[in-house]
């Protein structure tokens, strides 16, 4: 296997409720992208503030029948490129904020997002999938979406299954994510790919949310690759070397994941 890839992401505004111009936007940036490994932000086809369940269910599809993703296969078909993307998913009357894995052989995989926030969970169902890792060739890969970075165990259960890089699609509004993921790195020595959109949304009565942009690239030392600003709309890429996730040792004597206790771990 080829240690080194490109990987990157795409940092913009969705339109709120306009889904074919947000998904018109995603296939843009597809096609300009030279890379392996592309991460879009959470609920990128809909935008975020809702205001019923019934908006959320007009814009939600099936996975992997529904009209977008088969759009979204079309564009990556035939590509040396995986994407990741965040959307709303219409399963048997439930609804999860999910996100998609689609490769050049098309659909691989959807994570349904365990962890919601605020009034997600009005909305959304918790996610029933678990934490899942994908083999895409190049690297491993697992999904996290957005709130799911506040709980350590996500991502250290994706390292554990063999994740080499985070996919982190998200909405972000606190401003405490950028930096707590250098940690969530530092502590599985994982690369993360931070997937945030950009802008203003303020529906109905409802308080504006202000999303803070800041995708990131970040590696298993730490060390914060590439990071957007926090207005702009961004198509970043850098290089990464997926080795460095595979070796866990911290020192001649310590292996991060074999120097573990589980036995001593509450659960």
């Amino acid at each position: 296997m080829m240690s080194r890839m490109n990987a990157g992401f795409f940092q913009f505004s969705p339109v709120f409720g306009d889904v074919q111009r947000n998904l018109e936007t995603l296939l843009k940036a597809i096609q300009s992208f030279e890379g392996h490994l592309l991460v879009f932000p959470e609920l990128a086809l809909s935008g975020y503030q809702f205001l019923s369940k019934e908006e959320v269910q007009e814009m939600a599809e099936d996975i992997p029948s529904g009209p977008a993703i088969k759009a979204l296969e079309d564009a990556v078909r035939g590509r040396d490129l995986h994407v990741v993307v965040g959307l709303a998913e219409r399963d048997h009357g439930r609804l999860y904020n999910s996100a998609v894995l689609i490769g050049p052989k098309g659909y691989i995989g959807t994570y349904r997002k365990t962890h919601l926030f605020f009034e997600e969970t009005l909305w959304f169902a918790p996610g029933d999938t678990g934490f899942l890792v994908w083999d895409i060739g190049r690297a491993q890969v697992g999904i996290l979406v957005c709130f799911d970075w506040f709980f350590p165990e996500a991502a250290r259960s994706l390292a554990i299954k063999g994740a080499d890089i985070l996919c982190h699609p998200s909405n972000l509004v606190l401003p405490y994510c950028p930096d707590a993921m250098v940690t969530r790195c530092l502590e599985n020595r994982v690369f993360a790919i931070t997937a945030n959109r950009v802008g203003r949304e303020q529906r109905g009565e409802k308080s504006a949310l202000q999303f803070i942009g800041m995708s990131e690239i970040v590696g298993p030392n730490g060390k914060i690759l590439c990071r957007s600003s926090q207005k702009n709309e961004e198509l970043r890429l850098c290089e990464i070397d997926i080795a460095e996730a595979r070796n866990k040792r911290i020192n001649s004597y310590n292996d991060l994941l074999k120097d573990r206790q589980p036995q001593w771990y509450v659960s």
